[in-house]
Order: structure tokens, then C-alpha cells, then sequence
């Protein structure tokens, strides 16, 4: 009796099974933007769903910033330890924290931190509030700008957002606060953030 061996789909095979056991290890800074509803979370189930498999920490603290958390929070050294392969970084709008100029800098120094250490960076665009809706369209330009400077990953979330809000003229990603976001809003933002990020993955 002859038993012949497809070795090649057997190779295939553990090909596959590799790439859907594989971890991605995700470092999530930024604000109570991401904690309000445990984005990371969000973003792990829903890449759960999509054949990721994700380990997740966030760093993530009120009203914080770039600048606060690149000088208080010891986000530089986890981005060095080259644990992390992917850190999505998060912070208020522009016109309520910090200037251009300010983005800017920090953007910039956060690119060169996750460059010397091959860890990809991803922005996160954010959203203004309710009552500063007139300024979206700059902010959405400011976080494609500051990602497109050194070739970043972008999680257009805001974009998505205004999208739908020009769209319908419904403004339910918004919590009762105006800014941040409501249950309905984070679900849409963790899909954008892992249908950004996940593009880049090893």
C-alpha cells in the first residue's frame, strides 16, 4: 500500500494555523478618550472576531496629552523595550489642549522613538467636541499631516466620524457630554483603529 503525502499542503497548513496564533502586542497611550469604554479592549475583541489575536496595555490617564505623557509617564521607556509592535497614540483636540506647533513636536518625537526601536506608530485621530464642531475639518487635517510627515500609521477615526454625522445628522457617538465617546461611538472606533493597524502587522 503506497501513501502519498501532500507535504506541501501540510506546510500550508501550519503556515496558516502560525499566522492565526501569532501575538500582536498593542500599547495603547492616551486619555480618558480610550479609557472611557476600554477602547483596547473593544479593538482586541472585535480582532478576535477577524482572526488576531491581540495582548493589549493602556496607558491612559485624564486630559493627559503627547507632552504629558512623554515626560510623566514612562511611554518612553516601554517603547524602548521593544515589547510593543504597534503603539497607538491618542490626545485631545488641538484647539483645547495644546497648539499646532506643539502636535507637531511631540508627533514627531514619538515617530522617532518607535522608528529606532521597529515599533510602528499609529495616530489617532480624535474628534472636537459638540460645541467646537466648526474646527473638525482642521483637526482631521492636522492628524493627516502629522502622520503623512513620517510616513505613521493613521487611525482616522474622526474622519469616520464626521463622516457619519454629515451623513445621517445623528450625533450618537458623542456621550452626554458632548466629547467623549458614547458606547456606539467607541465600537466605531475601535474598528477603524484595528482596520488601520491590523494592515501593518508582521
Amino acid at each position: 500500500m503506497c501513501v502519498i503525502l501532500n507535504v506541501s499542503s501540510q506546510t500550508n497548513g501550519l503556515d496558516t494555523l502560525k499566522k492565526k496564533v501569532e501575538i500582536h502586542k498593542i500599547l495603547f497611550i492616551g486619555n480618558d478618550v480610550i479609557s472611557t469604554h476600554d477602547l483596547p479592549a473593544a479593538v482586541k475583541q472585535k480582532a478576535k472576531y477577524s482572526g488576531y489575536t491581540l495582548e493589549t496595555k493602556m496607558i491612559a490617564n485624564p486630559n493627559y496629552n503627547y507632552s504629558d505623557h512623554w515626560n510623566k509617564s514612562g511611554v518612553q521607556s516601554l517603547i524602548s523595550s521593544k515589547v510593543y509592535d504597534v503603539v497607538v497614540i491618542q490626545q485631545n483636540p488641538t484647539n483645547r489642549i495644546n497648539s499646532y506647533d506643539n502636535l507637531v513636536d511631540y508627533s514627531n518625537r514619538y515617530s522617532k522613538l518607535c522608528k529606532e526601536n521597529s515599533v510602528i506608530l499609529a495616530f489617532f485621530m480624535c474628534w472636537p467636541s459638540l460645541d467646537h464642531f466648526i474646527t473638525f475639518d482642521t483637526e482631521i487635517l492636522n492628524y493627516q499631516l502629522v502622520s503623512e510627515t513620517n510616513d505613521d500609521v493613521l487611525c482616522p477615526v474622526g474622519l469616520v466620524w464626521k463622516t457619519y454625522f454629515d451623513k445621517t445628522k445623528k450625533y450618537d457617538y458623542y456621550s452626554d457630554d458632548n466629547f467623549l465617546p458614547s458606547k456606539k461611538g467607541n465600537d466605531v472606533a475601535a474598528q477603524v483603529v484595528l482596520k488601520s493597524i491590523s494592515k501593518h502587522f508582521r
